[in-house]
């Protein structure tokens, strides 16, 4: 009886890691799918279905085998061992070869499910002879299930920000090689096949070590074959993936495969992000900052006498502490993340508007195009009320809206949203040349002061006497100019208000002309 329990815990602790090591196979390939590919819902969507399909394939596949299950555990193990091993190398890898790298990771999102799918009827039906009916079915369910869950914190805060997408895979390989290994050592007298097995044990070995030395190599390479310029800094954080190229003296930088500024022409996103909200506000003491991250629109900010405080709110620490000692960016932010003046906090930026009870005279928002689901709330009605909150009596709000030439409806939608939230707005924009047509949008509380009052304002702002590469007052009065094409638009009466439960902006930005640039 004991030799039994002792086996039947075998089972029970292999079905654990098994259950571990699949959840973490379907994050690490929707996250590959999502770097490579963009679009982080579609591909999550997918991966997981696609996975949770193939799942459902395997447990039907698996009646069709009535004998050996014990060897056929085994070798299905080595298998999950090496495909997910190698889900990361096989995708860089090829993504330098192929534009069509999203069927790769869909054929080995479907191989990986049919794989996991497989083994959990082996398991539940080589424990039937420890356990009885109900308890069999529900102890190998309850272990596997238990194991997702601990594969899941895993994964989000440990083998993502700590082992990136290069060595996660191959932990997740070690793990189905060490199950594979135990039920060797524990069955063998069992096996009908002991020679073979002993030999798929030794290869497996062989191609995880193999895997282990090219891992890095294959995935810099696949991983410079995304972008145009030589990636001179790579860094998975917690939330996303930092990538820094270089070409000649220019520098860009990447998160999550989107540009977010360029040495060559960054003053011409930058300078337009700061200096008219600073101009039109009535004062400039405490100014608050929505991301920007890297220290370029704080660079701005501090250009300006008066300003006493800097709250910046930057989910990602990683990227403000690059800001802070990484040469390129230091040079280019010209210090700013070290000014006294400065406070960090690291958070979410509706959670910070929530919780803060102080009230900012300039509030600039510079976070990320609204391409995804998780980054609606920051672009919604409820988001601009609580921005409206939190403003002084003259101070001005200004957000990024992202493309009014490719993406006029998302541009329309920002500025709609806004006015709604109880905001007077003005839009502007201007061609920044690595990045095209982008547009801002600028607020004010209703009754401080009225749309033509803000534009009449702004028009007869001194610019010329600030330490600007590009601004001055003549581009500011042609930034407040639009042609045809925006505010004419043929649906733009129709354009609806984004909130966090109707996130309207997301299709409105990915029906846009991106494809185009």
């Amino acid at each position: 009886m004991s030799n039994r329990r002792s086996l039947s815990l075998v089972l029970k602790v292999s079905i654990f890691a098994t259950g571990l090591a699949g959840i973490v196979a379907e994050y690490v390939l929707s996250t590959l799918a999502t770097y490579l590919l963009g679009n982080a819902i579609f591909q999550w969507t997918i991966v997981m279905s696609l996975m949770l399909f193939a799942m459902g394939v395997g447990s039907r596949l698996s009646k069709f085998f009535n004998r050996r299950l014990l060897d056929l555990f085994i070798y299905v193990e080595f298998a999950l061992s090496i495909l997910c091993a190698s889900a990361s190398i096989v995708s860089y890898g090829l993504a330098a070869y192929t534009s069509y790298i999203n069927l790769v990771i869909y054929g080995l999102a479907i191989l990986i499910g049919l794989l996991i799918g497989f083994e959990i009827p082996l398991v539940t039906r080589i424990n039937q002879d420890y356990e009885e009916l109900r308890t069999n079915i529900a102890m190998i369910m309850e272990k596997d299930y238990y194991g997702a869950l601990v594969g899941g914190l895993l994964f989000a805060f440990v083998a993502l920000p700590y082992f990136g997408l290069t060595y996660t895979p191959i932990a997740l390989g070690v793990i189905n090689f060490l199950v594979a290994i135990v039920f060797l050592s524990t069955f063998i007298h069992l096996l009908d096949s002991k020679k073979i097995a002993l030999a798929a044990c030794g290869g497996c070995a062989v191609v995880l070590v193999l895997i282990a030395v090219f891992a890095k190599p294959i995935i810099l390479f696949g991983e410079q074959s995304q972008y145009k310029d030589k990636v001179i800094y790579s860094e998975q954080t917690q939330y996303q993936k930092i990538i820094m190229t270089q070409w000649k003296e220019y520098h860009w930088l990447f998160i999550n495969g989107q540009e977010q500024f360029s040495s060559f022409d960054e003053e011409k996103y930058h300078e337009p992000l700061v200096h008219p909200a600073m101009k039109l506000a009535a004062e400039h003491t405490n100014v608050l900052i929505l991301g920007g991250g890297d220290g370029l629109a704080l660079r701005e900010i501090l250009r300006h006498d008066g300003v006493e405080k800097v709250t910046m709110v930057d989910l990602d620490p990683a990227m403000t502490t690059l800001a802070k000692t990484h040469p390129i960016l230091k040079r280019l932010n010209q210090g700013s993340m070290m000014d006294p003046r400065l406070k960090l906090e690291h958070m979410d930026a509706g959670k910070f508007l929530r919780e803060c009870d102080d009230f900012f005279s300039v509030i600039i928002i510079d976070l990320p195009d609204p391409d995804t689901v998780d980054l609606m709330h920051l672009y919604s009605l409820n988001f601009y009320r609580l921005v409206s909150k939190r403003l002084r009596a003259g101070g001005v709000v200004v957000t990024q809206a992202t493309s009014p030439y490719f993406s006029p409806l998302a541009f329309l939608c920002i500025d709609k949203t806004m006015r709604e939230a109880g905001l007077n707005t003005l839009p502007y924009h201007n061609q920044v040349p690595t990045m095209g047509e982008w547009g801002w949008v600028m607020g004010m509380k209703a009754e401080v002061m009225t749309r033509p009052a803000m534009k009449k304002r702004l028009e007869a702002a001194q610019f010329d006497g600030l330490q600007t590469r590009f601004l001055n007052d003549e581009a500011m009065r042609a930034m407040l100019l639009f042609g045809k094409g925006i505010f004419d638009h043929p649906e733009a009466d129709s354009v609806e208000v984004n909130t966090r439960h109707e996130p309207i902006l997301m299709r409105y930005y990915a029906d846009g002309k991106w494809a185009m640039y």
